[in-house]
């Protein structure tokens, strides 16, 4: 359902969302940060495409938002001290639309879902964007900038960009603590970016849960 018709009778955004299924990452109680990376311009599209007053917080369907809350308890057992910084997580289909516009033409539009054909996980608050920080919110080093474009995010070259210099094996090493608890907490990885999990598949979602619009 798009959620917009139901915020147009004049209910708050969040309590449709909520009423919706969906969970504000920054209420789950287990030290998880948000930045929302999208909200400024420094991000890969150059834009701004959470307008202020429109999208301030991470939402996640309930049963990502349960897994994501499983993934920063464990963290909080294996590293005391490092916490889970979410940079972004259920993204409507209208920003959607204009992130794809923004890289339209570009090299950049393989990195992202076509909404003509349906999006992406994160359309369904099903995907989250994440990465490690310590107890001052810095973010751990992880070898590239989340949202990087390039053979270096990839997670099945890693062995070879450290033999190569390219990350470090601290860089590594973290990644592989934030894939340990993201995947021990239910979600899966992708192949060309460290920091993007995935709850299910694209057949799954489109089977079993509303797409995130407004």
């Amino acid at each position: 359902m798009v959620i917009e018709a139901l915020w147009a009778g004049g209910e708050s955004l969040d309590s449709v969302l909520e009423r919706r299924g969906y969970v504000d990452v920054a209420a789950l109680g287990v030290g998880i940060e948000v930045r929302l990376m999208y909200a400024r311009e420094d991000n890969f599209t150059g834009r701004v495409l959470y307008p202020e007053g429109v999208l301030e917080r991470a939402w996640l369907h309930r049963d990502a938002a349960e897994a994501l809350e499983r993934a920063g308890r464990l963290l909080e057992e294996l590293a005391p001290g490092v916490h889970l910084l979410v940079k972004d997580a259920g993204r409507p289909m209208s920003v959607q639309r204009a992130m794809y516009r923004a890289v339209a033409g570009s090299p950049k539009a393989r990195y992202v879902a076509n909404p003509a054909r349906g999006g992406g996980l994160h359309n369904y608050g099903l995907a989250v964007d994440v990465t490690l920080a310590d107890g001052n919110g810095n973010e751990l080093p992880m070898g590239t900038e989340v949202d990087y474009l390039g053979a270096e995010a990839n997670i099945d070259r890693e062995e070879a960009l450290v033999g190569r210099g390219v990350i470090s094996e601290t860089e590594r090493q973290n990644r592989l603590l934030l894939r340990r608890v993201m995947c021990e907490a239910g979600f899966s990885t992708i192949r060309t970016e460290w920091w993007h999990f995935n709850l299910c598949s694209r057949e799954v979602a489109r089977r079993k849960y509303e797409l995130f619009d407004f």
